[in-house]
């Protein structure tokens, strides 16, 4: 069971009938704790979300009543589906940015680079990536309605020589959105593997310097360990599609003595990768 505020989320992996009365068994338990405290679950709004190709989809109940399927829920901010794809929480992220930055265009016709980009990475950018190590898509078309924002943004200010949008990028010394949410990715693994979030770190990583044999991987104790996921939302899942671009980051970097003297050290390192290509 999670919980956050007043939100709960109660999961278990079901395969067998057994799985299914367990976790029924535990509605129950549930229910009769919230009634005997006076902390009654709204039934109406609690709902069943099955993951997995080779789920029964059992149904289940609270108080008697049937809890209704979802095929998408807003989590913390975050839309999770079904699928585990972050389309969903791609086209709202993009539906937001599109709005404000709407506004912002309609409120100052004389687009001022200082001043309009200002705005933008204040008011606009952060609704295309908030909480983005969680969801980073994977996907052309959810990179692209993301992109598209950016693009709009960038085009919009006035004075810039550049005629393309990468080279409008840098005359103004910004990068990408997919390099910014690569960035957060490098970002939220230091903090995790140096306990600056009360996250354990076990149960998203396997540490290299712990396998069955010596590598040459295992040197650094901060490696992570490469595993072979199946499937395209396994692979692309935040514990395993930061592996390989973590391991590949100069240890000196790694051992940073903060999350802000991390970010400020790795910025740099990418942009002297940028330049040598």
């Amino acid at each position: 069971m999670r919980k956050f505020a007043d939100d709960s989320k109660l999961g278990n992996s079901v395969d067998t009938v057994r799985g299914r009365e367990e976790l029924q068994l535990a509605l129950n338990g549930l229910t009769e704790w919230a009634a005997k405290w006076g902390m009654e679950f709204n039934v109406k709004k609690c709902k069943i979300m099955h993951l997995g190709f080779n789920n029964s989809n059992q149904t289940y109940t609270m108080n008697g009543h049937q809890l209704e399927e979802t095929e998408e829920e807003r989590d913390i901010g975050v839309i999770m589906s079904r699928q585990l794809k972050p389309s969903a929480q791609c086209r709202a992220a993009a539906r937001s940015g599109q709005v404000v930055l709407g506004q912002i265009s309609r409120a100052f016709h004389y687009r001022d680079r200082h001043v309009f980009l200002r705005l933008y990475t204040q008011y606009v950018r952060p609704l295309l990536e908030f909480s983005s190590p969680s969801w980073s898509p994977w996907l052309g078309t959810d990179k692209a309605c993301l992109k598209k924002i950016q693009q709009r943004a960038v085009g919009m200010i006035s004075g810039l020589k550049a005629k393309d949008y990468e080279g409008k990028l840098k005359e103004l010394g910004m990068v990408t959105l997919e390099e910014r949410r690569h960035q957060l990715d490098m970002l939220q693994t230091f903090k995790i593997l140096q306990g600056e979030d009360k996250v354990d770190a076990g149960t998203l990583f396997k540490m290299a310097a712990d396998g069955p044999r010596a590598t040459r991987m295992a040197s650094d104790p901060l490696n992570l360990r490469q595993q072979a996921p199946r499937l395209d939302s396994r692979r692309n899942f935040f514990s395993q599609r930061v592996v390989e671009s973590w391991n590949k980051v100069p240890s000196t970097i790694k051992n940073s003595v903060s999350a802000a003297s991390f970010k400020k050290a790795y910025m740099r390192h990418r942009f002297a990768l940028s330049e040598t290509v």
